[in-house]
């Protein structure tokens, strides 16, 4: 254990390649039930470790489709611990500009910056991020790539992050508000994200398209496009990766991709509404229940298949020890092209007082009526698949009495 200056208790840990000084969150825990990250006088999430990992493989697989060496931004970085690693393990970084509003944070990082010698790669700032990043939105100076990590939204930032890209380059984004995003408080997630979320089992995944349809509405104002390389989410964030594509054709050409979806409750029937303007009050075609509607929210890829295998391909290269990657982008792979959304076998049998079938026994029946049937990374017992809500529960049924 280690003080850093004469308020905040710190210790040496190591993530990835990286040495790293951090906050001793276990300082500034006063009760069991407090958010220890929160907490501390500088941001560090141990639990984030994984969404890091996947940014320096992500990062890795960019740059080898650029050929050249690359300029990073990072305006909310906290104790620099994400800016530090890119800068020691993604090869073909020419520079790191890190910045954080807190003193103390950038103490912190210019700590873990002189730890790890990079300081002829890695700069730092203290300032408003926003601000930070219009610094950076001429044309030569803006950045290859932009990650936006937030405790929170990333919404406040897409603007300044938009302007501070160059064409072609790769912005990332973070989202930790679940509960707007995911349906517990509506009213803020329209605030925040311009669309209405909905409590469903594929919250999770509303939750991005939620996340890129507001970054899509934001970007055109600019005249910019993109295209969604990389989507996950857990249980506690989401994550997407877009390439910045400029030019109005590409900015019209996302908002095409702008839609609604609309929900039965009652019998887990579900459809999209493709446009910008929200459907008529509709009835489920099912069973008659008014439908309830998500949006407006992305309706397009949230995976690109090549950049996908891009990233299994340096995986294999730098021989990572985290199967967990590997079994995400194994996933990935058949999500890729499967259906919008998804059914939960629990929560479907949960309503209709059935037993559980196995998930592998679902699918296989699914495929034998003639039906797609994929897994889905956002949930274990989650199945992507074309058919309706009447048939997959009926085959439910059918497997539950078969036992």
């Amino acid at each position: 254990m280690t003080k850093l200056g004469s308020s905040l208790s710190t210790e040496v840990l190591r993530e990835g390649e990286t040495s790293i000084e951090v906050p001793r969150l276990e300082a500034y825990v006063k009760a069991p039930s407090e958010y220890a990250p929160s907490k501390a006088p500088v941001f560090y999430n141990p639990v984030m470790k994984s969404n890091r990992d996947l940014t320096i493989l992500a990062l890795q697989a960019y740059q080898s489709t650029l050929g050249r060496d690359i300029s990073v931004g990072e305006p909310l970085a906290g104790c620099g611990v994400r800016s530090v690693r890119i800068a020691v393990e993604v090869e073909g970084v020419l520079k790191v500009v890190m910045n954080d509003i807190s003193s103390e944070a950038v103490k912190l990082a210019r700590s873990n910056v002189e730890r790890n010698k990079l300081g002829e790669h890695v700069s730092i700032m203290n300032e408003d991020a926003n601000l930070f990043m219009s610094r950076y939105a001429a044309p030569r100076k803006r950045f290859d790539f932009i990650d936006i990590d937030p405790f929170g939204s990333p919404a406040p930032y897409l603007d300044a992050a938009i302007r501070a890209l160059r064409n072609g380059g790769l912005l990332a984004l973070t989202a930790t508000d679940m509960a707007p995003l995911c349906g517990v408080h509506p009213k803020a997630c329209v605030r925040k994200y311009g669309g209405r979320s909905l409590r469903t089992e594929y919250c999770h995944e509303l939750a991005i398209r939620l996340l890129v349809g507001c970054l899509t509405m934001m970007a055109a104002k600019h005249g910019v496009g993109f295209k969604v390389l990389f989507s996950h989410g857990s249980d506690h964030y989401i994550r997407t990766y877009v390439l910045i594509q400029y030019g109005a054709k590409q900015s019209d050409m996302n908002i095409q991709m702008m839609g609604y979806v609309l929900h039965c409750f009652p019998c887990f029937h579900r459809e999209v509404f493709r446009g910008m303007f929200s459907p008529f009050e509709r009835l489920c075609p099912e069973c008659g229940s008014r439908m309830s509607v998500a949006g407006p929210l992305w309706l397009g890829k949230l995976f690109n298949e090549d950049f996908r295998l891009l990233m299994e391909k340096w995986l294999n290269r730098r021989k990572l020890k985290e199967r967990w990657i590997l079994k995400l982008l194994s996933t990935l792979q058949s999500e890729t092209e499967a259906p919008l959304t998804y059914y939960v076998i629990d929560r479907v049998c949960d309503r209709f007082n059935l037993s559980v079938p196995p998930l592998f026994d679902v699918i296989s029946k699914l495929k034998n009526k003639g039906f797609q049937a994929v897994r889905t990374h956002f949930n274990s017992s989650g199945v992507r698949t074309d058919a309706p809500a009447s048939v997959f529960t009926h085959i439910l049924s059918s497997l539950s009495h078969s036992k």
